[in-house]
C-alpha cells in the first residue's frame, strides 16, 4: 500500500505577508493616478463655481462687445447700462431709486418731495442733475415715459391735474435740454396707483413720486 504524500502546509502568516507585499506594490503604482483624478475633479468644480459667480441669477449683464439683451421687446445696451450708472451717481443723496425692470426698461423713481414743493409743479434745482443725465446724448430710438403720482390726501379732482402738471414739468425740462418732444410720453395718474398705505405719513410720502421710464424697442 502506497504511503500518502505529505501535504505542503504554508503558514498563514506567510500568506498574509505575500498578500500585503502585493497590495503595497499595487497601491504604490495606483496612487499617482488617483491623485491626478482627484485634482481634475476639484478643478472642474472650481471652474463651474467661478463661472456661476460672475453672472448672478436675476442680474443679466451685457458684456462689452456682446449682442444687446432683449427682454419684453426692449433692448438693454452697454449705453443704457452706462446711463443707468450715471443717473445713480447723479441721484445719490436725493432719494432717487434707479432700477432695470424685468422688461429691460431703465426706471427712475423720484420722490415728489425731492422734486417739487407741496402743491406746486415747478421743479426744484436739486433734481436737475438727475434729469441732465437722462437727457445727455440720448440715443434716437430711446423713448421716455414720465408718470406723475400723488397720495390720496386731496382727492382726484386736485391730485389728477397736479400729477399731470408735474410730469409735464419734467418733460419740458428734458425738451429744453435736447430731447425731442415726440419721444416723450406724459401721464398723470393722481393717487390711483399707490405703492404704500396712505394711512401713514411715510406711506403717503412714498406714493408722492415721479416715475421715468427709458426704453429702446428691439424693432
Amino acid at each position: 500500500m502506497r504511503r500518502p504524500r505529505d501535504s505542503v502546509i504554508v503558514p498563514l502568516i506567510a500568506v498574509d505577508r505575500i498578500e500585503a507585499r502585493g497590495w503595497n506594490r499595487w497601491l504604490a503604482g495606483s496612487l499617482p493616478l488617483l491623485a491626478a483624478a482627484v485634482l481634475l475633479t476639484l478643478g472642474g468644480c472650481a471652474s463651474m463655481s467661478g463661472s456661476a459667480s460672475q453672472s448672478p441669477a436675476g442680474s443679466p449683464e451685457t458684456a462689452p462687445g456682446a449682442a444687446p439683451a432683449v427682454l419684453g421687446g426692449n433692448l438693454w445696451t452697454p449705453r443704457m447700462e452706462g446711463r443707468r450708472e450715471a443717473v445713480v451717481r447723479a441721484g445719490t443723496g436725493h432719494g432717487v431709486s434707479v432700477v432695470r425692470t424685468t422688461d429691460n426698461q431703465l426706471k427712475l423713481i423720484v420722490p415728489m418731495d425731492a422734486a417739487f414743493e407741496p402743491g406746486r409743479s415747478e421743479l426744484k434745482p436739486a433734481l436737475r442733475p438727475v434729469l441732465d443725465e437722462v437727457a445727455r446724448g440720448l440715443d434716437d430710438p430711446v423713448r421716455v415715459t414720465i408718470v406723475g403720482h400723488t397720495d390720496s390726501a386731496s382727492g382726484d379732482a386736485v391730485n389728477g391735474p397736479l400729477s399731470q402738471d408735474r410730469a409735464e414739468s419734467v418733460r419740458e425740462y428734458l425738451v429744453q435740454h435736447g430731447v425731442r418732444r415726440g419721444r416723450l410720453l406724459v401721464e398723470g395718474r393722481g393717487g390711483r396707483q399707490p405703492v404704500a398705505s396712505n394711512a401713514t405719513e411715510a406711506g403717503r410720502a412714498a406714493n408722492r413720486r415721479i416715475e421715468i421710464f427709458l426704453s429702446q424697442p428691439a424693432s
